[in-house]
């Protein structure tokens, strides 16, 4: 039986999904900057640096939101989780860090031509090493190995490291990789648009194949979760994950590029709801429940009354920044010096 906790913990999953869809797409611009090749390699880098310049510190709204509504809402969880994940969130919380600084400093560190290349590795490597500890963390919450004993938390320091979660982190690189270059084909034109075409659609088939691999190693080292993937909900979701990421090929493939980015929104959107599904009714796997973990419904009743307040200030302003940088940028290259 649903109830307020139940809505809250959905909008819990939302704001990981929004997330997960702006947020990891701004990752995916510095693994792709890490991975630019070819005769537009610095072109590629370019490009995704004035894509990501006007949202990336906007992006993190949703990690904000994500981690307020834990705390007010789920506060059992928030509590849990910040103990037994301290390490992956530690190291996510440092490459978040690392990256805005870097991302900052280059824009300094061209206008004198000193320091650039350092700058630039800093911010590929924080790139990186950020999705892999969240993957890591959001996976270990469904490993079913964080126990609860008379109001501990008893998890060693690293076991959050297994089979399981390293894939896990990887699926979390891959969905960053898979968004990004698709965004940017509606960001750029000509021949740079054909790299970032065949960079989404190459992403797409490394995140298919990540995300099929875990079924097994699931099945082998998270076996109660791997359980709940036979649950009709759970099947359904990853149906429909299939099918949208299936669709985002086929678009990429005839450059439907504005579809395939809608599509490619589903896909992820659909892949963190069948893990949603799969992890119902627990927010912990088979130790804390929804319900178990909510607030006081007074407290619960709190946040409604306040959420639709920040919706009506939030929204507007985000559409409007997103509306407006949706279109292709004009760079201005820098000099050949300036390579990163």
């Amino acid at each position: 039986m649903w109830t307020i906790s139940h809505i809250a913990a959905s909008i819990l999953l939302l704001g990981l999904i929004m997330y997960a869809a702006f947020g990891g797409a701004d990752f995916g611009g510095g693994i792709w900057t890490a991975l630019a090749s070819g005769p537009r390699k610095r072109e590629q880098r370019e490009s995704l640096f004035q894509a990501i310049g006007p949202v990336w510190e906007t992006n993190h709204v949703w990690l904000i939101f994500v981690v307020v509504v834990l705390f007010m809402v789920f506060p059992r969880a928030f509590s849990t989780l910040f103990i037994a994940l301290l390490v992956p969130l530690v190291i996510a919380l440092i490459g978040i860090n690392f990256r805005g600084a870097a991302f900052a400093f280059r824009h300094f560190g061209e206008e004198d031509g000193g320091g650039v290349p350092l700058i630039a590795r800093t911010f590929e490597i924080s790139s990186i090493l950020t999705p892999f500890a969240m993957g890591m963390a959001v996976t270990a919450v469904a490993q079913g190995k964080i126990q609860i004993v008379d109001g501990k938390v008893l998890f060693g320091l690293w076991s959050w490291i297994t089979p399981f979660t390293l894939m896990g982190g990887l699926i979390g690189l891959a969905i960053c990789a898979y968004l990004a270059p698709i965004y940017m084909t509606v960001r750029t034109k000509g021949e740079l648009q054909e790299d970032f075409r065949k960079r989404g659609m190459t992403a797409g088939w490394a995140l298919g194949i990540l995300t099929a691999l875990e079924v097994p190693i699931a099945f082998f080292d998270a076996p109660v979760f791997a359980d709940r993937f036979l649950l009709p909900r759970t099947l359904i979701c990853i149906a429909l994950a299939i099918g949208f990421g299936v669709l985002t090929e086929v678009l990429l493939w005839r450059k439907r590029y504005m579809g395939a980015q809608i599509a490619a929104g589903g896909t992820i959107a659909l892949t963190f709801a069948g893990f949603g599904a799969a992890l119902y009714p627990d927010l912990i796997l088979d130790q804390l429940t929804i319900a178990e973990a909510a607030a006081p419904r007074e407290t619960i009743l709190a946040f409604f009354t306040v959420l639709p307040f920040g919706i009506a200030v939030l929204a507007p302003s985000l559409f409007f920044l997103y509306w407006t940088f949706r279109g292709p940028p004009d760079p201005e290259i820098p000099p050949d010096d300036l390579k990163t």
